[in-house]
């Protein structure tokens, strides 16, 4: 608060800055308001108190989160998440971290099911309720309903003796011994601790069902996740005509031109049953050059990259992305596995396909 100012609004102002504070008669511009000197030293009260809410669960996770998890595997439906104000917010994280990790879930705002949504639910569905309280209204107005219709309860709350905790099949406590807010009134760690307890949940729940990076990458298609995830070194290779190709009796003159002719910056060399023997690049040119090469008309077998670094059609294209980096190379036959060409690569295509 400003010094010499009790109560406080905000305002529309008229002048060149768009709000101005004002206190009884007075106004300041808000260009004139600074932090408080405390601001650093609460900010990172804040952040300390947040972490220490979050490490308390460690302690107190035992048989009740054993039988969470037992309840969400064995669920034959959905996982719903639910709660109001805060921890409406919270459940809406959990049921998007626990889709997108392999438990099939959605969230249900605890007031719009009692007009109609709760149609949404049926018996063989677990219903995630969230209240630090355990006495949010809304929700205590859901549950017994569900309940008779047979779907399971799973509450964590911040108090175990609350009407919730008491209704539910399992109860996980994530109560906080204060908030982070000054007036120890804002959800704050109150809510950290329970989006923290529902990402341990779907991290213990993916790993029992055994939930892979390719399950993961096809819950994220549109992302780059997805892109690196799912792209393979098939999808982006260029092969057939696009390819650039020459025996190791040609010229290092022919070499040259299929370079130009492929854009990308070399030619394969392969046998007439096409087996790779070595890569012609650009800087393998200039290093030809350097040693005094007097004509072009020499086999570029002469003067070929032999072995060269390969990677196979079903790799992921991320990994070819890691072995250019690690091998600091811009190209890449891609070889079957008795060794034979079947496409090329380089780093311009990866960027093509969004996988860098």
């Amino acid at each position: 608060m400003i010094p010499g100012f009790s109560t406080a609004q905000w305002k529309w102002g008229k002048s060149p800055v768009w709000y101005t504070f004002r206190d009884h008669n007075r106004t300041i511009p808000m260009d004139k308001i600074s932090p408080s000197p405390k601001a650093l030293e609460l900010a990172r009260q804040v952040l300390r108190i947040e972490a220490q809410a979050v490490a308390a669960l460690e302690k107190r996770l035992g048989d009740d989160f054993l039988a969470a998890l037992e309840l969400i595997l064995n669920c034959h439906g959905r996982v719903i998440v639910s709660g109001i104000g805060k921890s409406g917010h919270i459940a809406r994280k959990i049921a998007a971290t626990f889709a997108s990790t392999g438990t099939p879930a959605y969230f249900v705002h605890p007031a719009e099911a009692s007009h109609g949504d709760l149609g949404m639910i049926t018996r063989d569905d677990v219903l995630i309720a969230l209240s630090n309280s355990g006495e949010s209204a809304e929700l205590l107005t859901i549950v017994p309903i569900l309940r008779r219709q047979g779907a399971r309860v799973l509450a964590i709350t911040g108090n175990a003796a609350s009407s919730l905790a008491r209704e539910a099949d399992v109860h996980l406590d994530a109560a906080v011994t204060q908030e982070a807010c000054p007036l120890n009134l804002a959800p704050t760690a109150s809510t950290t601790a329970a989006l923290a307890l529902g990402d341990a949940l779907a991290v213990a729940l993916l790993d029992a069902r055994g939930f892979g990076p390719e399950d993961f990458a096809r819950s994220h298609p549109g992302g780059s996740l997805g892109r690196r995830l799912l792209t393979h070194v098939r999808d982006v290779m260029r092969q057939g005509e696009a390819l650039p190709c020459v025996l190791p009796e040609a010229s290092v003159t022919d070499a040259i031109l299929e370079i130009t002719r492929g854009g990308i910056g070399m030619t394969v060399v392969a046998d007439s049953e096409g087996r790779i023997l070595g890569v012609f690049t650009d800087g393998d040119l200039r290093r030809t050059f350097e040693k005094g090469l007097q004509s072009l008309s020499g086999e570029i077998r002469a003067v070929m990259t032999q072995n060269p670094r390969t990677i196979a059609p079903e790799k992921l294209a991320a990994e070819a992305v890691e072995l250019m980096e690690r091998y600091k190379i811009t190209q890449l036959p891609v070889a079957d596995e008795a060794g034979r060409l079947v496409g090329a690569l380089n780093m311009h295509d990866l960027f093509q396909a969004k996988v860098l």
